[in-house]
């Protein structure tokens, strides 16, 4: 049999040979070190890109004097480019995107040329604690200064557009006078802490989180000690049954918790986030009482600010420390570094499966009623907010709260006053009885005003929910629908029944036109995942009233005894969700 040639000698042989002189003195190949990531605790604080030095530069709102004595003075001219990108946010304010500017610029030109000299302006509501004095400020600064627009978020905030920086002080003035603020609207700080809409009067609450989220809020919010985090830090706290302030992706949430011997208290989940690599919170596995609960979330901010990712934006969230740690080890260094205590161990959470909004009539706790409306995507305007206040007055109600998923809540109504109230409502544009269409649908600002935007999503939204009721008429199982104008999924996509990420596809004639990626059956409330999407998929912006006409219609046809539609999503063909 012949000898093997060189070329067939196998690996094996080949790391058996004696070395010859030269591969001999060649030294190993070392591995390459990586980058740093910019870990402040690992790395030093030395800025790696220029965001992190505007950063370091000066205190994060020492740019709000110059908007009052500077900028509102001599124009949006005036304005340092670095201070509207990115020191603006830290005001709750950035620049809006130039009208008719089409989807296909969105990613190949700078963002200066996107943007107009009008703002966004952020108002927060922490907790959607609001009230009929507040809505009716909003409402008149929407009215006066913002071209009547106001959108309710689905973070609690209502957003302003159209805001000229000449009028910004005012402005401020006006909302510290009700005691709002657009401060930490925005930027690489802790955001608006959600809240469950009903704390303190829901019947099925088991504790009342408010006390937390104002301890949190005054002890944390008035110094610079988180006001230079990595990125956005999102927060959500409740005690209600019903889980209601997404927590699966938060930065970090609390829920309640029932420990067998401690009695109620909160479980921490951490690590939540979507956009273009959606990651689900975990939990720490700790039961954490209500007075602990600040000092638990100080902590958590902390190992962000300090281990976080600052070298690539697109890393520099949370949940890509968690996933590179791992559960264990970031309980272990928040209990050791930063309580230095040990946690309570804590029970397992389960997943409510049932409805987290609060639409419709429910009892509280003191034999009185609330009401939960919906307008329609959560958009409204000034004049109809200042109709909201005086609907509200005119019925002696003085507690009104916004929600994660854009509805309003009105509190403490006597139960003769029920109908009255929610047909009042129901003249102005807020739904007490809405269709699951109406209920269930959210969308992003989109391409009228943003500037990461593909696609228009607000406009298409509203006319989808009036279309689908047209041609479906309801259902008896919810279905949420998500329109978003790009990846960064603000309004949800991943988790939602049928979710629609903006981009430019090109149509049946090779036209470049606004479209959109489809998921399917994404969940947050039963088995929380990201769902199903279709490899190459794509839905033309025009034809979507007419693909989920058909999706929902293939439902009804082949769906089981109470089955849900995220369930036949999973079970469907290629073919039927096409």
């Amino acid at each position: 049999m012949a000898s093997p040639t060189t070329s067939e000698q196998s690996a094996e042989d080949k790391a058996a040979a004696p070395a010859t002189s030269a591969t001999a003195e060649r030294p190993a190949r070392q591995p390459r070190k990586p980058k740093p990531e910019g870990q402040w605790k690992i790395d030093g604080t030395t800025p790696l890109n220029h965001t992190e030095q505007v950063k370091q530069d000066e205190p994060a709102f020492a740019v709000k004097q110059r908007v009052i004595d500077v900028y509102s003075k001599q124009g949006f001219s005036s304005i340092d480019p670095d201070d509207i990108a990115p020191r603006f946010k830290w005001l709750g304010i950035y620049t809006q995107r130039k009208q008719d500017l089409g989807g296909e610029l969105t990613g190949h030109v700078p963002d200066a040329e996107l943007q107009d000299e009008y703002f966004m302006m952020r108002v927060r509501f922490d907790g959607g604690l609001a009230s009929p004095e507040k809505l009716r400020a909003v409402g008149e600064i929407s009215r006066d200064y913002a071209r009547s627009t106001a959108d309710f978020t689905d973070r609690q905030n209502i957003q302003l557009h159209w805001i000229r920086i000449e009028d910004v002080p005012t402005i401020w003035d006006k909302l510290e006078s009700v005691g709002l603020t657009t401060l930490f609207g925005c930027g690489d700080v802790p955001r608006v802490i959600l809240g469950s809409p009903v704390a303190g009067v829901a019947a099925e609450e088991l504790i009342d989180a408010t006390p937390a989220i104002k301890e949190i809020h005054q002890r944390y919010f008035s110094d610079d000690e988180f006001t230079n985090l990595p990125r956005k830090f999102k927060t959500a706290i409740t005690g209600n049954s019903r889980q209601d302030v997404t927590h699966e992706i938060q930065d970090i949430a609390f829920v309640p918790s029932v420990h067998p011997e401690h009695g109620v208290g909160f479980e921490c989940f951490v690590g939540g986030g979507l956009s273009t690599n959606p990651m689900l919170a975990q939990p720490l596995g700790a039961w954490i009482p209500i007075e602990e609960v600040p000092d638990v979330w100080a902590g958590v901010a902390g190992i962000f600010r300090d281990y976080g990712f600052r070298r690539l934006r697109n890393r520099a969230r949370l949940k890509f420390l968690v996933a590179q740690w791992g559960i264990e080890k970031f309980r272990e260094v928040l209990e050791t570094e930063y309580l230095e205590r040990k946690l309570i161990d804590g029970p397992e959470i389960t997943t409510n499966p049932g409805y987290r909004d609060h639409i419709g009539i429910h009892p509280q706790k003191d034999g009185k009623f609330y009401l939960g409306v919906k307008p329609t995507v959560g958009h409204t305007s000034g004049e109809q907010l200042i109709a909201i206040a005086d609907i509200a007055e005119k019925h002696g109600i003085s507690r009104i709260r916004t929600t994660v998923e854009k509805e309003l809540i009105f509190l403490d109504i006597e139960r003769e006053k029920l109908t009255e109230v929610a047909r009042d409502l129901d003249e102005v544009g807020l739904y007490s009885t809405p269709s699951e269409f109406r209920r269930g649908i959210i969308s992003c600002t989109g391409l009228e005003f943003c500037k990461l935007a593909h696609t228009t999503t607000k406009a298409r939204a509203i006319q989808l929910v009036d279309e689908l009721e047209e041609r479906i008429g309801d259902l008896d199982v919810p279905i949420k629908i998500a329109l978003n104008g790009c990846p960064n999924s603000c309004a949800r996509t991943q988790v939602a029944d049928i979710g629609f990420k903006g981009q430019i596809v090109t149509d049946s004639e090779g036209n470049r036109v606004e479209g959109f990626q489809v998921h399917l059956g994404g969940s947050m409330n039963i088995d929380p995942n990201f769902g199903r999407k279709l490899k190459g998929h794509k839905v033309v912006a025009d034809e979507v009233g007419d693909y989920v006409t058909r999706v929902v219609t293939k439902f009804k046809e082949q769906r089981g005894e109470e089955e849900q539609f995220r369930d036949w999503v999973q079970r469907a063909t290629d073919e039927d969700l096409s």
